[in-house]
């Protein structure tokens, strides 16, 4: 749950680099409150409204997490816009999310892997 919540603690920080855990940690707990926000829905008849909502408020998270999980792979975040080419942008997109990070320091900082063991 950590790795959510410092997530949403860098609101729209799309400088520096994210590891994987914590980008499919983020994913994970997003998928399951999305999931969470879309039964209330259906339980309270409100259909599409808290999903909305929810969906809108972790939309910039989202989007940051993904430019640092991006620049650990030692690309820039707008490799994130060949997720618009049909079919193989996206799977293109998902291959460099889920490669392991450069063990080196690039141009967008430190190692956060070895940050963090620190």
């Amino acid at each position: 749950m950590n790795y959510y919540l410092d997530v949403l603690k860098k609101y729209a920080v799309f400088s520096g680099r994210a590891r994987r855990k914590e980008y499919w940690m983020f994913i994970l707990f997003n998928v399951i409150a999305l999931a969470v926000t879309f039964a209330l829905d259906l339980a309270l008849g409100t259909s599409p409204v808290i999903y909305g909502i929810y969906a809108v408020a972790v939309l910039l998270p989202n989007l940051g997490v993904t430019v640092r999980r991006l620049h650990d792979t030692d690309r820039s975040g707008w490799w994130i816009l060949i997720a618009f080419i049909p079919l193989v942008g996206s799977i293109i997109l998902l291959v460099f999310l889920a490669s392991e990070g450069k063990s080196a320091e690039n141009q967008y900082g430190t190692n956060p892997k070895f940050a963090a063991a620190a």
